[in-house]
C-alpha cells in the first residue's frame, strides 16, 4: 500500500468544504491513517514549499511569497491517504493545480476557478482548495514533515478486511 500527503488548505476550511472532499477520497477506497488540524508556521511552510518542493526555486519569489501569506492565512487540515497507487490516484482527483485548467469532476474543477493570470493581476494566491504530494518521492518526505510516528495509525478498513483472504 502507498501512503500520500494531502492539506486542505486556508479556503477548503474557511469555507467549510473539507468534509465533502474528503468523503470523494473515502468513496473511492482510500483510508485515513492520519489526520490533524494546526496552524503551521512560517519555518513549517518554507521546509515543506521550497525545502521539499522548491517553489521557490521553481517559480520565483512573487509566486512563493503568495502562496506563504495564503497559507498562513488560516487553519489547514493534514492527512495521510493510504491505498493502492494512493498518490496517482489522489493527484487525478485533484486535477491540476490551476483551478481554470482543472477539468470539472475534479476537486480543484469543482470548487475553484480562478487562474494564473487573475491571481497575479489581483495580487493573490491561486487559491486551490487542497495541496496533494505530487509523486511519491515527494509523498515520502512531506509525510514525516507533517507527522510523527506517533500521529499514524494503522488498520485494517471494512472493504479490506472482507476482500482479503483469511487464514
Amino acid at each position: 500500500m502507498e501512503r500520500t500527503l494531502i492539506v486542505f488548505k486556508p479556503d477548503a476550511v474557511m469555507r467549510g468544504i473539507v468534509g465533502e472532499v474528503l468523503a470523494r477520497f473515502e468513496k473511492v477506497g482510500l483510508k485515513i491513517v492520519g489526520a490533524k488540524m494546526l496552524q503551521p508556521d512560517y519555518d513549517h511552510y518554507f521546509q515543506h514549499y521550497e525545502g521539499i518542493g522548491t517553489l521557490k526555486s521553481r517559480k520565483g519569489d512573487d509566486i512563493f511569497d503568495s502562496q506563504m501569506k495564503a497559507m498562513l492565512h488560516g487553519p489547514v487540515v493534514a492527512m495521510v491517504l493510504e491505498g493502492v497507487d494512493a498518490v496517482e490516484t489522489v493527484r487525478k482527483m485533484v486535477g491540476p493545480t490551476e483551478p481554470k485548467s482543472a477539468q470539472p469532476g475534479t476537486i480543484r474543477g469543482d470548487y475553484a476557478h480562478v487562474s494564473y493570470g487573475q491571481a497575479n493581476e489581483s495580487g493573490r494566491s491561486v487559491s486551490n482548495v487542497i495541496h496533494a504530494s505530487a509523486d511519491a518521492t515527494e509523498a515520502a518526505q512531506e509525510i514525516p514533515h507533517w507527522f510523527s510516528d506517533s500521529e499514524m495509525f494503522d488498520y485494517e478498513a471494512v472493504h479490506e478486511f472482507f476482500t482479503q483472504p483469511r487464514k
